[in-house]
């Protein structure tokens, strides 16, 4: 049989690591799609890597639109990124009868409702395995092997800049300004990393999980974003000391009244396997009510981890390229017309526990004070850490670190508390709140 013809758009490293796999296992890829798998154009606007990357017999041009134009290309991978041109591409190909396969997480975050509607109308495929977790096969196990589940809940460490940041700083006591530095000098962080450290590459892999996983419209401007870059040193020694590790997770959760959608600094349990994922490593655990807890480890970036997935999804359209489009795996899982309409919670409505950390007077019947205030509100303390005023302020210091942990409440009614307990005479600085998160 004829191999399927490939127009690659992007030749970076993404682009170089699915060149090199592909000649690397092309007889292995060809035993399991059932035909070859050939990438026969690339554009790119440096021609000159792209043939480098590309070898002899590929054409390369700098112009993507001649490649979805081409009628012999079946499948375009697109490897540009960005919201912009990617996305009047990706349309354009799809419009061209094409197969995309993208890992644009950002791209589909924000347009993947517009995109896969496109798609379906169209009858083709778009495939983004390698838009979540990299080489890990989430998006898979999500749509196909958990398909009998009702899932319960995602919680993924699923960025690796901020998880070697977060290692760094607990193992070397060090502060996120130091270890961000070290982290763009050995490349883990780009000279701009404001999408990872702010959250906002997590809040692109878990709003797309989110929808696969209970099958509503992708809807990131729902989510709840902040990242790590207010993070002290002191509250991840804290954390430790209590029996906890922060880490920046991407959260999703089914309740009764909507959906959690939320990615933030979470303090994790030391025994939990997800607390123990260190540098720059990604990992998932999902929870569906027949399987139980799962858990998805491995290398979330990277050239060849990330042309695994993009090969993978090459495999995927390959096997079902002459199929009737009805009996595919929806894009999200769930067929367009069974798309749930459940709403994603704000904030203040989601229910978890708390790491409260206050600088106090250290005087008699402070504690007392903030006890009872959140006993008032009816907040219930896990526990408490109060630390001695000399290790926090040296010696003969008046000030101490009060440290609280709370079971669940609801967010709007701690926000009502904190803004009372901020107001006493007696707390003397802005008090730090981080999400603890179970996961059990």
């Amino acid at each position: 049989m004829k191999p399927i013809q490939v127009g690659l758009l992007g030749a970076g490293t993404v682009g170089s690591g699915t060149f090199k796999v592909l000649q690397r296992n092309q007889e292995e890829i060809k035993r399991r799609a059932g035909r070859g798998i050939e990438i026969t154009m690339v554009a790119d606007l440096d021609t000159t890597r792209a043939q480098a990357v590309a070898g002899e017999g590929v054409q390369v041009v700098n112009d993507a639109r001649a490649v979805i134009a081409n009628p012999d290309i079946d499948i375009v991978i697109e490897l540009i990124g960005g919201y912009g041109i990617a996305r009047q591409l990706v349309l354009e190909a799809i419009a061209a009868g094409k197969h995309v396969v993208t890992a644009n997480k950002a791209l589909l975050a924000v347009h993947g409702t517009e995109i896969f509607a496109a798609a379906h109308a169209k009858g083709v495929m778009v495939a983004f395995e390698a838009a979540v977790a990299g080489g890990i096969p989430i998006i898979k196990a999500l749509r196909e092997g958990l398909t009998a589940n009702s899932i319960q809940w995602i919680a993924g460490i699923i960025n690796g800049t901020t998880n070697f940041i977060l290692s760094e700083m607990r193992d070397k006591g060090l502060d996120f300004e130091t270890v961000l530095k070290e982290a763009q000098r050995l490349g883990y962080a780009e000279a701009d990393p404001t999408f990872d450290i702010e959250g906002v590459d997590a809040a692109h892999k878990v709003t797309l999980m989110s929808a696969i996983a209970f099958g509503t419209a992708v809807q990131f401007d729902k989510a709840h974003v902040e990242g790590i870059t207010k993070l002290a040193a002191q509250d991840i020694k804290y954390a430790e000391q209590l029996g906890y590790r922060i880490k920046l997770l991407g959260i999703t959760k089914r309740k009764a009244n909507g959906i959690e959608l939320r990615v933030h600094p979470s303090l994790v349990p030391s025994k939990r396997l997800l607390a123990n994922v260190e540098g720059a490593m990604n990992a998932v655990v999902v929870n569906g009510d027949a399987v139980g807890t799962t858990l998805y480890y491995g290398k979330g970036a990277g050239s060849e981890p990330t042309a695994s997935a993009v090969i993978a999804d090459l495999v995927d359209i390959t096997r079902l390229h002459t199929a009737d489009a009805a009996h595919r795996v929806p894009h999200l899982a769930f067929h367009p017309h069974a798309m749930s309409d459940l709403e994603i919670l704000p904030m203040r409505e989601v229910v978890t526990s708390y790491y409260l950390r206050m600088r106090v007077a250290d005087e008699a019947g402070v504690l007392a004070k903030v006890t009872g205030l959140l006993a008032t509100a009816g907040i219930s303390i896990d526990a408490v850490l109060q630390r001695e005023a000399d290790e926090v302020g040296g010696e003969g210091s008046t000030q101490t670190d009060v440290i609280i942990l709370t079971h669940d409440v609801r967010e709007g009614t701690l926000d009502d508390a904190m803004a009372q307990l901020q107001a006493l005479p007696t707390v003397l600085a802005p008090i730090v709140r981080l999400r603890k998160e179970e996961l059990s």
